[in-house]
């Protein structure tokens, strides 16, 4: 089964986590948390998720995870001024390797300049964002591009899960 790098940091919208997770652990995919550092705990916006991180992302290596899951919320805004989670996240697209950004998680791949040429959707609030980044806005529930599945909100998350379960 897969190994899941989980990309997180504070104000994650505890939705877009909990239920890929939940998804992921049922399938037999092991999830590591990652974030900006290792011990810490982090916390959703609205329910107050809490989620220990494994892994410091400086210390992380892309190499030894399958896929990357990038939830939504304010925590993909915090990671994307780290230049190591930056780097993380561009790795995976740069490999080829699956990649499921939902909500505001487009953001991290945005800064990584990693959606160049791709099909994506994400929030609203950014999807000009993702046009100057170069990539198709498409306005559906999930949208594929090769390794890149990405979803709007918590509304698509029965597609966007099923869409990420596939591609494991």
């Amino acid at each position: 089964m897969a190994k899941v790098a989980v990309i997180i940091d504070d104000m994650f919208e505890d939705s877009e986590y909990t239920q890929p997770a939940e998804a992921f652990n049922k399938g037999g995919h092991q999830l590591v948390h990652i974030g900006l550092k290792e011990g810490a705990e982090v916390k959703g916006k609205k329910e107050g998720t809490s989620v220990k991180i494994e892994k410091s992302v400086s210390e992380a290596n892309p190499r030894d995870y399958d896929a990357l899951l990038i939830p939504g919320g304010y925590s993909p805004d915090h990671l994307r001024v780290d230049k190591d989670a930056v780097n993380f996240a561009k790795k995976f697209m740069e490999d080829n390797k699956p990649v499921f950004s939902i909500c505001h998680g487009a953001q991290l791949l945005i800064t990584a300049k990693a959606l160049e040429g791709r099909k994506a959707t994400g929030w609203k609030s950014i999807i000009q964002d993702i046009k100057y980044a170069g990539a198709e806005y498409l306005d559906k529930e999930v949208v594929e591009d090769g390794n890149l599945v990405t979803s709007r909100h918590p509304g698509d998350l029965p597609a966007f899960i099923e869409a990420c379960l596939k591609k494991l």
